[in-house]
């Protein structure tokens, strides 16, 4: 089946939203059909706070396996998982800060608790990554609260040792992590430590995309903090944009779904404008280092 994917308006905020919960509801709905004539291939999925039902295809994995190093339960689907469900590696994620109070403020009173937020998190993460066929590893770390400070070098110290034993149980596995394409010190201590133990490929982190994508302080930053070794490589997603959007469903299952898929693929949209293609395409951005 072929479905139009919505191309976004030059103003790029108004209508783009709407014309992808069209297509998103007519690829749904072909999947459903499919799921019901008994197709193996097309899962159920049910977001975690509502309840509702989602259908994707189950992806096979091959190849070299990846181990993902995120900082949160949401940043490798908001920035990678795009990259995987066109094309699956055999996958582990490790996510190091796994305890939160950060909810939509409209649910504050049905989460009132550290504990109940960071459940609908973990439930949220795994639900995200239930596609991919992902292995899940919980530091079990609480992350940080505003106002942001600078981590502390102990903490560093402590979250690198933790997770070189994680690495250390996957020899075979090719390593990725945030860019850190942004201040927040989550962010920042995840890449120093993926830095640390040996990780040349990263993502361009997009949990806090209206901080840096719309305005250029944070990519100067990033610039400056990295130097030119950083090269780009953009990963083409616009086959499975519409499974993306049913991954950011389920990891946002609190938010409300449109404004929750909007920024990650509208930026997918715009990244892709360095790409020589014509219109409809949509991407992911990476970046690697040089070999040492």
């Amino acid at each position: 089946m072929t479905v139009a994917l919505p191309v976004p308006d030059a103003e790029g905020i108004y209508t783009f939203p709407d014309d992808l919960l069209r297509a998103h509801q007519e690829w749904t709905d072909h999947l459903v059909k499919r799921h019901r004539s008994h197709d193996h291939h097309v899962i159920e999925l049910m977001a975690p706070h509502d309840g509702r039902p989602y259908f994707i295809e189950r992806r096979h994995p091959s190849g070299r396996p990846v181990l993902a190093i995120e900082p949160h339960h949401d940043d490798f689907a908001l920035s990678a998982s795009g990259t995987f469900l066109a094309h699956p590696r055999r996958l582990t994620v490790a996510t190091v800060f796994t305890r939160s109070t950060s909810v939509h403020p409209a649910l504050e009173d049905a989460y009132t608790t550290e504990a109940a937020v960071s459940d609908l998190r973990n439930r949220e993460g795994a639900a995200a990554l239930a596609p991919l066929g992902a292995n899940r590893v919980l530091l079990g770390h609480k992350d940080a609260d505003p106002p942001y400070r600078p981590y502390s070098p102990d903490r560093l110290e402590q979250i690198t040792d933790e997770l070189r034993e994680v690495v250390d149980a996957h020899p075979d596995a090719e390593l990725l992590a945030p860019a850190a394409v942004t201040r927040h010190p989550d962010h920042l201590l995840v890449h120093e430590a993926a830095v640390r133990l040996g990780c040349r490929w990263f993502w361009e982190d997009l949990a806090f995309w209206s901080t840096y994508a719309l305005a250029g302080c944070d990519q100067r930053l990033f610039r400056a903090r990295t130097g030119p070794t950083m090269a780009t490589e953009l990963v083409d997603i616009t086959d499975v944009i519409l499974d993306k959007t049913t991954v950011l469903r389920m990891h946002g299952s609190q938010m409300h779904p449109a404004r929750k898929m909007y920024r990650p693929i509208r930026h997918a949209w715009a990244t892709a404008a360095d790409l020589p293609a014509g219109t409809g395409t949509y991407t992911e951005r990476f970046y690697r280092t040089e070999s040492p």
